[in-house]
């Protein structure tokens, strides 16, 4: 999940304090001996500075103690070999004698524990790296009577090597059967289109299946390769900080480069997505408006051999780390690099080009309209609340949701859907932007630090962008700043939350600290970040988020409804509380606003398509608990047969479509004129809208919300209350 993240920076308008750097910070000198290897120096450094930053900012750090230390070894041993397919039992009860020590380890800075299980872990890889290709080199026997399970967090560890081959060897067959069988309807349904089609034989299915397999083992165990000492370190310190809540996180220098990119949505570089493929660095997808994609010269499927930065001499960079591959590439905006590849026709081409700020379309709002019995609603779909921390004139989410509602009212619609389902969060100060362009004025969120008066964030802006009708899609993977926003619009009564029964529940919020801000004289380079836990958020009517979330204003069935999934599901996640509620005032110029409620409850609890929805859930839920698995073709084709069978019930859901017309704003059809990959993503995104039937209830919503003085010909924008003052003057 993006967490609600806030960076300390002198330009930014909501500075919370956690850490009082002058008073409390001290500076660590670091002088590696010379000598000796650098990294455990530098791994006890880090884990010295990591306990002071929790020490020093965290919300509310637990005790660190014996269960504190079971807790990191579960999630570590876990997250190291999480299909027991590595460790054996006799590694385990090796380990397990560290299991009560490794708070004593943290902050004693120790890494005896991590040594014993980083080498072990690396012999059993390589073990297991042989292993998969001999039981792969021969034809499986799909005519025995076997089984395998995939409860792999009830099943044991394997006591000797031989019941590991066995494992694997099931591991394996499991995956290559599936494979197989799929194969063979595959072939099959050939047949029935073309009668004169030659299947293929079992044997040559059997045979692709294994060689599938080891490709896609080989793969694996080449990204594996690629991880170095310092990669499973940091699985180590996470397994630790995640034992002080589940959204402290470490973020190693690369992860903390990739987190800068989610939260603003841009980068400087050519503008390539990049996937290994072997030895070589694939270029998987050109983003659109990028200068790759403006240059035309560089495809999807082209390998790259080498790298050069302007006139210096190119690097080979094949079998070298994607990670590595990706630092040559990237650069700031202006500079040029030189890309040495080999055509999909297999042809060589260096292509030059110059790098430049990238935007990643995918992460910004974008909004679409429909028209619905005379009248024009506007749907603005809000992926994360992204925000430029470096520049304050780039883009972030609330200047761009401002923008799109004032385009829609534009365009003259009589309603506005925001729609935030599966919206992780992220920056804090948009929240309190977007929400309020919707009310006149007043607090939208409460914030509490450990050991100080809670803070009120308020809109102060009179102006109201819109005060039409509104409505705010959730689901169960709304989080965090999309909590806020529709905690904030439900407790105003500003707007219907329609959606699961409940958002994710994450009720915290997270700064970023830059640890190398704490180090002089350092030999090590870049150390991370910590994304700590600093506050909790409450709404304003005092409750918290946390654990309970939002809970729609009208409940949709949903898929997913039964499954563990939100904060609530999460062993060590922070309490619910809640403090004081604060002064607001509720929206009264919706005198429909509790009988669209009633209408839509009505509509859900009658139509067949959510009955079904509600039946699928149930379904999903009792096929998540079944995971053992015959090995027997014959067994599995017929317990296959019967699964989809049942499935087959529910298939009026993905091919459901409603009769609802989306088109783009008139700006964007302009740019879609010229950008024939925007307009594949935006008629992609129109068509799964018109099959989405959460919009089409939000749309019906919209209609129950209208005022009778709406006419169903022509519609008004909606004006600010300053608009309505001059009027009356």
């Amino acid at each position: 999940m993006n967490a609600i993240i806030k960076f300390m920076k002198r330009n930014y308008k909501i500075i919370l304090a956690v850490i009082c750097l002058s008073a409390t910070l001290f500076a660590f000198k670091i002088n590696s001996d010379r000598g000796i290897d650098p990294d455990p120096n530098k791994d006890k450094m880090l884990l010295e500075l990591l306990a002071f930053v929790i020490e020093k900012g965290h919300y509310s750090p637990p005790p660190i103690n014996d269960e504190f230390s079971k807790g990191v070894f579960k999630d570590y041993i876990e997250a190291l070999d999480p299909s027991k397919r590595f460790f054996l039992q006799s590694d385990i009860d090796e380990f397990s004698k560290y299991e009560l020590q490794l708070d004593d380890q943290f902050v004693n800075k120790d890494l005896t524990f991590f040594n014993l299980t980083y080498a072990r872990l690396m012999k059993r890889m390589e073990e297991g790296k042989k292993r998969y290709k001999l039981i792969l080199a021969n034809p499986f026997n799909y005519k025995v009577d076997e089984t395998f399970s995939t409860d792999y967090e009830n099943s044991p560890y394997a006591k000797t090597p031989a019941e590991l081959v066995e494992k694997w060897r099931k591991q394996i067959k499991l995956s290559t059967l599936s494979s197989l069988v799929t194969k063979e309807n595959i072939e099959a349904e050939k047949k029935v289109k073309d009668p004169a089609y030659k299947e293929k034989s079992f044997e040559i299915l059997e045979k692709e299946t294994r060689e599938n397999s080891l490709k896609s083992l080989d793969e694996y165990f080449g990204f594996i390769k690629d991880l170095e000492r310092s990669d499973w370190f940091s699985v180590y310190v996470n397994s630790i900080m995640a034992r002080f809540d589940p959204h402290t996180s470490y973020f190693a220098p690369e992860e903390k480069e990739r987190f800068d990119v989610n939260i603003s949505g841009k980068l400087e570089g050519i503008g390539a997505k990049l996937q290994k493929k072997n030895d070589f660095t694939e270029i998987s997808e050109l983003i659109s408006g990028g200068p790759a994609w403006r240059g035309k010269e560089l495809e999807a499927g082209d390998l790259i051999i080498k790298v050069g930065q302007g006139a210096d001499e190119p690097v080979d960079v094949v079998g070298m780390r994607l990670d590595d591959v990706v630092k040559k590439i990237k650069g700031h905006k202006g500079t040029e690099v030189r890309l040495t590849v080999k055509k999909v026709d297999g042809t060589i081409k260096v292509i030059s080009i110059i790098r430049d700020i990238v935007e990643i379309e995918e992460t910004y709002a974008k909004s679409s309209i429909v028209d619905k019995n005379g009248l024009k609603y506007g749907v603005i779909y809000l992926p994360k609340f992204y925000i430029d921390f470096e520049n304050k004139d780039g883009r972030d989410a609330g200047k761009d949701i401002a923008l799109e509602v004032e385009r829609l009212k534009k365009e003259n619609v009589n309603g506005i859907i925001l729609d935030v389902r599966d919206d992780g969060g992220g920056s804090l100060s948009t929240v309190v932007d977007i929400a309020g362009l919707f009310i006149e004025q007043g607090p939208i969120v409460q914030i509490k630090s450990a050991g100080r008066k809670k803070e009120v964030l308020y809109d102060r802006d009179k102006k109201i962008e819109w005060d039409g009708p509104l409505v705010i899609m959730v689901n169960g993977f709304s989080a965090s700043a999309s909590e806020i926003l529709a905690a904030a619009i439900q407790d105003y009564k500003r707007g219907v939350i329609i959606g699961s029964k409940q958002t994710y529940g994450k009720g915290t919020v997270q700064n970023v600290i830059d640890l190398n801000q704490f180090v002089r004289s350092s030999d090590f380079g870049d150390l991370g970040a910590l994304k700590i836990t600093t506050q909790k958020f409450y709404r304003i009517n005092g409750g918290s988020t946390q654990l309970e979330g939002v809970r729609s204003d009208i409940v949709a069935p949903d898929r997913y409804a039964y499954l563990k999934m939100g904060e609530r599901d999460i062993d060590n996640a922070m309490p619910w509380d809640k403090i004081d509620p604060t002064e607001y005032s509720t929206w009264n110029n919706n005198s429909n606003f509790n009988q669209a409620i009633a209408n839509s409850k009505a509509r859900i609890a009658l139509n067949p398509q959510f009955k079904l929805i509600e039946e699928n859930a149930k379904w999903i839920d009792t096929k998540s608990k079944e995971n053992s698995y015959s090995l027997n073709i014959a067994d599995f084709k017929k317990a296959q047969t019967e699964v989809e069978a049942e499935a087959k019930k529910y298939k009026p859901i993905t091919d459901y479509k409603n009769s609802l017309q989306f088109t783009s704003l008139p700006y964007e059809i302009a740019e879609m004129a010229k950008d024939p990959t925007l307009k594949e993503k935006r008629e992609s995104w129109h068509q799964a809208l018109a099959k989405d039937i959460y919009v089409e209830e939000a749309i019906n919503v919209l209609d129950d919300l209208q005022s009778q003085s709406v006419t169903r010909q022509s519609s008004v924008p909606a004006r600010s209350k300053k608009d309505k003052l001059a009027s009356k003057l």
